[in-house]
């Protein structure tokens, strides 16, 4: 099993919305680093949901339930998407704020790279936020 962080923008897709839905198709990406992440994901991957914009916190927990596939927003071939379906949201949420400053997220891409929506996580990283979110 493997850990991912996904970015989304809440006033397009919010942790709310994933909670509501149920599950989801993660579509619309548009960077190759992150589309070739989407690509790595394997059912069954652990997915924290990471709120952009104003809210600038990790929300909650899901899991990949369909591997990647052909991204229905777009007839290009080169784009792809996965299904997530919604776990928990965590009882407080994780702050960027708290991410930067907790050891062992130093080198998180959340970080480093800011700008990429889908990213791997390590297995430490994944189970120090989950800490965090208690």
């Amino acid at each position: 099993m493997a850990f991912w962080l996904v970015k989304s923008d809440p006033d397009s897709y919010s942790w709310d919305n994933l909670l509501k839905d149920k599950k989801t198709v993660w579509d619309g990406v548009r960077n190759y680093q992150a589309r070739n992440n989407l690509k790595l994901m394997e059912k069954g991957d652990k997915v924290l949901v990471y709120e952009s914009q104003n809210s600038k916190y990790i929300a909650g927990i899901a899991e990949v339930t369909k591997t990647f596939f052909q991204d229905p927003t777009t007839d290009d071939e080169n784009w792809v998407a996965v299904e997530l379906t919604a776990g928990k949201s965590f009882r407080m949420p994780v702050s960027l704020d708290a991410v930067k400053t907790t050891p062992g997220l130093e080198d998180i891409a959340l970080i480093r790279n800011s700008r990429l929506s889908v990213m791997p996580l390590t297995p430490d990283e994944f189970d120090i936020i989950i800490q965090l979110s208690k």
